[in-house]
């Protein structure tokens, strides 16, 4: 199995910044590809932004040149440096991995992380 634990969330006024971590243990491994999603109250589940193990990324067109997704391969850990943060930006975050293969196949997610922006 993968564990996902967030940290990083919280409360931070417009135009702040605040950077979200995602460790995952277990058989961490076998992930192809890990990314950040939120969801806000009322509405779907959305892709933030999302990096593969040789480091292709994808972002939002919302928070394009906003956020960054990096990722650590010798911690396991997934970072999203989000900038210029408006009240758009509101939602529980959500950690993600993808293992597409093997007995571990499938999407693991973690518990989220609140992010508050206030006007």
């Amino acid at each position: 199995q993968v564990q996902l634990v967030e940290s990083g969330g919280g409360l931070v006024q417009a135009g702040g910044s605040l950077r979200l971590s995602c460790a995952a243990s277990g058989s961490s491994f076998s992930i192809y590809r890990m990314g950040w999603y939120r969801q806000a109250p009322g509405k779907q589940r959305e892709l933030v932004a999302e990096i593969t193990s040789g480091g292709r990324t994808n972002y939002a067109e919302s928070v394009k040149g906003r956020f960054t997704i990096s990722r650590d391969m010798a911690k396991n850990t997934v970072y999203l440096q989000m900038n210029s943060l408006n009240v758009e930006d509101t939602a529980v975050y959500l950690c993600n991995a993808l293992v597409p293969a093997g007995d571990l196949r499938g999407n693991y997610w973690g518990q989220g992380t609140q992010v508050t922006v206030s006007s």
